[in-house]
């Protein structure tokens, strides 16, 4: 009887030890020009359990041959928080694009002492870290692994990076980032641009087969970028789409609509809508992210990545309300 006792609690050990659901220190992306925070951002942001917020400070794009910040932020002075702020930008790919070795090194310091200016300018405590998130390819990557050395260099700080899904899938060709710290960003599955029944924010199943091999990855240190954002893709007579951020199904509860299928719509009459005007016979298919979604997410990347952060995409009111993390 004793024996059969603890082979019973044996049991039950090891099922609730397979079944726990791992509790991962979290934080978020902030992502608009102007710094501000309501009451919703504020309540999320401090019961956040990470220290910092992750602060996109301004993009870089290359505009007749030459480097451009564009969208640079300012900042309200509700925009108060103990979190440590981690400077975030965006570079796009087509800067790299036939860039020189003097360039490299120019764009660094640029970009260096524009983050620093803000920062000082708005009293801004941030830690020690840049971070840059560039959707670089095979063909930039050499040129966009010397830049990330360069402005380590230059800022005496430890500079990050962004690593999509495709960088991991096809790493032989886009190569390693010369970093210690990725952060992978497990959204944007497919486009919404194109005719599907996919979530294009998320799709679980296209996730897995992209990072099916990222225990093999050689960076180590991985945090993971959820998305909890939403939007609405209209399509028009003609096929064409666009994007309306922040849609939920919530919208769709309209008289001017008719419900044709789970998160879509047609509208009845023309008029103008969440701020754009639409015809009738205009269809709309809004995209969210549910809490299955993002569990199944984290439980497939438990076996593959040990002890990670989650950073959500991103603090906004539409989107953190009445949220769980």
């Amino acid at each position: 009887m004793r024996i059969l006792k603890t082979l019973l609690l044996f049991l039950l050990f090891l099922v609730t030890s397979c079944t726990r659901k791992e509790s991962h220190p979290y934080t978020f992306y902030y992502w608009k020009t102007h710094l501000k925070l309501d009451k919703e951002e504020k309540r999320a942001l401090d019961q956040a359990t990470v220290p910092y917020l992750y602060t996109r400070f301004f993009d870089v794009d290359k505009v007749n041959g030459k480097f451009q910040p564009v969208a640079v932020i300012t900042k309200n002075k509700s925009f108060q928080s103990d979190k440590q702020i981690v400077p975030t930008v965006f570079i796009t790919n087509q800067t790299f694009l036939g860039i020189s070795t003097e360039e490299i090194r120019f764009l660094a310091e640029s970009i260096h002492l524009l983050v620093k200016k803000k920062a000082e300018d708005y009293q801004l405590k941030t830690n020690n870290e840049i971070q840059i998130d560039c959707d670089w390819t095979a063909g930039t990557r050499n040129d966009y692994f010397e830049f990330l050395k360069e402005l380590k260099k230059i800022s005496g700080k430890e500079v990050t990076c962004t690593l999509r899904l495709h960088q991991v899938k096809d790493k032989t060709q886009t190569g390693i980032p010369p970093v210690n710290k990725v952060y992978l960003m497990c959204y944007s599955t497919s486009s919404p641009l194109e005719e599907s029944d996919k979530n294009s924010i998320l799709d679980v199943n296209i996730l897995k087969s992209y990072l099916s091999k990222m225990e093999d990855y050689p960076i180590r240190k991985v945090e993971v970028a959820l998305p909890i954002y939403s939007w609405g893709i209209i399509t028009n007579h003609l096929g064409k789409h666009k994007l309306i951020n922040a849609l939920s199904d919530r919208d769709l509860e309209n008289p001017n609509f008719k419900k044709t299928a789970d998160h879509q719509a047609e509208v009845l009459k023309d008029g103008f809508y969440f701020g754009s005007y639409l015809n009738k016979g205009f269809k709309i298919k809004v995209e969210e992210i549910s809490e299955e979604q993002l569990e199944k997410v984290t439980s497939f990347l438990q076996k593959k990545i040990p002890h990670f952060n989650i950073i959500y995409y991103q603090l906004d009111s539409k989107f953190v309300l009445d949220r769980k993390f």
